[in-house]
């Protein structure tokens, strides 16, 4: 079935109701069936106006005058003919938008057939009675009775409508009014002879009285209106008010026609979902959506100033994991009350974003000195302890603040700018505020943004490997090369290892990545073999969680294989660090390379975690002391102190059959130092900067020994 014939089937559907409910209380010689092709064009006016707001009018008091019109002028045809629209107007042709607002339609139409009925009724009243009065000589008893008829039945619809009904004089004096209005103010005396003036109400919308001026002046048929009315009681009654002007037979205006629909129980309904769509069910505190809403307000209201504290719970977890979540639950609500006493100045508010996180807004901040002062609050307000299932619990806090100026940031960026700076103070050992800075704020986003960009930028090809020499300190050869990745970023430059190395192990990509340098540089060293003055070994950083990736064997020999360079020719390099208390099952993957001639260096050692010990156990080929050790050989000779280190460490290494290998050597004065102390290699700018594969061939390195 097409949509149209679905839709005219449902129209039809809506008829058959229609005549079902009002056949049984209609006066006429018709059949249901003739009845119910009577009804379907009004129907049809009705469905279209569901949908087009200009036709609700028309199409409201059309259909009233139709129905008496049709003789249908029986009390109960009316409240019938509402009933049933009320029920299935939206349902049966209604469209697939906005529900509610065609609910509102439906009941301004009702409204609109409601005045429409009475008003064509009063006409139909009218025009028997002057229709009798034509015919008063002959007729009086007749006429008398059908205007007693006429004013029964007025009198039966306007009482026994679902909808409070009054009748005014222009000057604003209640001439009657129905059952149902006196209901609706809560057995209030009857309004006759009030005025509605006296109905005024402190939230009435400004332009509500100049509706009703302009009305009472014939200025505008008709006007509707959100309107509340304070009951007997003191309650306030809402209401959808329609008023319509009642002209006489010469287009004077002559009465006004109220209809009143009770809307408290649909607006104190409203009210409740946006109460729970804007505050947070746990705490009862404002939520996310309502706090974006007042921080908007706040920072782009001109010429004022704001001062908004970002605030993170510390070790939160650590209660929901030892506790359980309900108690974590009871340790928030206590948090919330907390916060919420420090933020009762004009101009404050707290609101739970979610977690263990919480931010407070002041739109009056003092001068500078006073900026912290709320989270110094908060601070405050967090110190004694919380008691939660006989535990006494600490609770401390981390603080982002961030103030200034409105209207030079928007919302999202003033909450960015907090969250980094909470993060801050988190990363400074907690409990405790930091106050926003630009430069910390541009560095975190700087991070976010390359953090974001590094999967992409390793398909794009981004990446690229530079190579440093490794010297032997006897003869100047150069007897091998560190691979050292480099970022060519697109905004940014050339970016070292230190800037997106922590960035990929923070996000895992430095598997892949590490992969494709391994990949990379064991290709390069393949190459080099075929010439006379290449390098004869190749080493490569491996990151921490390389080596707790199980891959990392079976990649290495892949790659080893495919590219066809012996294992002896690669040495992998591991921070001191990453090997401090490993296990046998971390330690074994490194065991099998090593048994199958990787070389395995232990980098950056000395840093203060040395645990000389510890070498024996450890499958390590060479030890590359930090560039901590050459800055005290800057002068020749070498500092004593620095000196008998170095001279320690490289006989225990050779004493294990260990190579020794020096980072950071930049001078003549170091070179002869080192090599006085017997080291094997060594790297560093004196010899050469890292660089592009080819200028390895071109080095001359014999100058370099004493």
């Amino acid at each position: 079935m097409s949509a149209r014939a679905e839709a005219e089937d449902r129209l039809r559907r809506f008829a058959a109701i229609w005549s079902r409910a009002v056949y049984p209380v209609t006066t006429t010689s018709r059949t249901r069936a003739e009845l119910e092709e009577q009804l379907l064009p009004l129907a049809g006016r009705l469905s279209e106006a569901l949908t087009d707001r200009t036709l609700e009018s028309e199409a409201g008091q059309y259909a009233g005058a139709a129905l008496v019109a049709a003789h249908c002028t029986d009390p109960e045809a009316l409240s019938r003919s509402l009933d049933v629209v009320d029920s299935y107007l939206v349902l049966y042709c209604g469209t697939d938008g906005d529900r509610e607002d065609q609910r509102a339609r439906c009941a301004r139409l009702q409204h609109r057939m409601a005045a429409g009925y009475a008003r064509a009724l009063r006409d139909r009243t009218l025009a028997e009675q002057e229709s009798v009065a034509r015919a008063a000589l002959d007729a009086r008893s007749a006429v008398a009775e059908a205007l007693h008829d006429s004013e029964v039945r007025f009198r039966a619809v306007f009482q026994g409508a679902a909808i409070g009904i009054a009748i005014a004089s222009l000057d604003g004096r209640v001439l009657e009014a129905n059952d149902t209005l006196v209901r609706m103010f809560g057995g209030l005396g009857h309004p006759v002879r009030r005025n509605l003036t006296e109905w005024v109400h402190p939230d009435d919308a400004p332009h509500v009285w100049n509706l009703y001026g302009e009305l009472v002046r014939g200025e505008r048929e008709s006007y509707r209106v959100e309107k509340p009315f304070f009951r007997s009681d003191g309650t306030v009654l809402w209401t959808n008010l329609t008023v319509s002007l009642l002209r006489d037979a010469d287009g004077e205006p002559q009465y006004q026609l109220a209809l009143l629909e009770d809307t408290t129980e649909r607006r104190l309904l409203h009210l409740r979902l946006r109460y729970e769509a804007t505050h947070d069910a746990l705490t009862g505190l404002p939520n996310r959506t309502l706090f974006f809403e007042r921080l908007e307000k706040a920072v782009t209201r001109p010429d004022g100033h704001f001062s908004l504290c970002y605030l993170d719970l510390d070790g939160f977890k650590t209660v929901n994991d030892s506790l359980g979540h309900a108690a974590g639950d009871r340790l928030l609500v206590e948090v919330a009350d907390r916060l919420q006493s420090c933020a009762t100045a004009p101009g404050e508010m707290v609101a739970r974003l979610g977690g263990d996180e919480f931010v407070a807004l002041t739109t009056d901040p003092r001068d500078e000195p006073g900026h912290s002062e709320l989270a110094g609050r908060i601070l405050q307000a967090l110190e004694a302890p919380i008691r939660i299932d006989g535990r006494e619990l600490l609770v401390r806090g981390s603080i982002g603040v961030v103030d200034g100026p409105t209207g030079e940031r928007g919302p999202a960026e003033v909450l960015r700018s907090a969250d980094i700076t909470m993060y801050r103070a988190k990363s400074a050992g907690g409990n405790r505020f930091e106050l926003a800075d630009p430069e910390s704020d541009a560095r975190a986003i700087t991070r976010h943004a390359l953090t974001t960009a590094l999967p992409a930028a390793l398909e794009r090809g981004e990446f690229f490997i530079e190579y440093q020499p490794l010297v032997h300190l006897g003869d100047g050869s150069v007897r091998g090369a560190e691979a050292l990745v480099r970022w060519a970023h697109p905004q940014h430059g050339v970016l070292g290892p230190d800037r997106f190395i922590p960035l990929a192990e923070h996000t895992g990509l430095i598997v892949p990545l590490g992969r494709w340098v391994l990949e990379g540089a064991v290709r390069q060293a393949r190459r080099w073999q075929g010439t006379d003055t290449g390098p004869v070994r190749i080493n490569v950083n491996v990151s921490p969680m390389q080596l707790h990736h199980p891959g990392l064997v079976a990649d290495t020999v892949d790659i080893l294989e495919r590219e066809g360079l012996e294992p002896g020719a690669l040495c992998l390099e591991l921070t001191e660090s990453a090997l401090i208390g490993a296990d046998d099952d971390l330690l074994k993957p490194l065991r099998r390379l090593a048994e199958m001639g990787v070389d395995i260096a232990l980098d950056d050692f000395g840093t203060g975690y040395s645990n000389l010990a510890n070498l024996r156990r450890l499958p390590v080929s060479v030890l590359k002391l930090d560039r901590s050790f050459t800055r005290g050989m800057q002068q020749y000779p070498a500092d004593p102190v620095d000196r008998k280190i170095v001279e320690g460490i490289v006989a225990l290494a050779h004493s294990l059959d260990l190579s020794v290998t020096v980072e950071g050597v930049e001078t003549g004065a170091q070179a002869d130092a080192l090599r006085e102390l017997g080291c094997d290699t060594a790297q560093g700018w004196f010899y050469a900067r890292p660089g592009p594969p080819d200028r390895l061939h071109t080095l001359d390195l014999a100058d370099a020994v004493g």
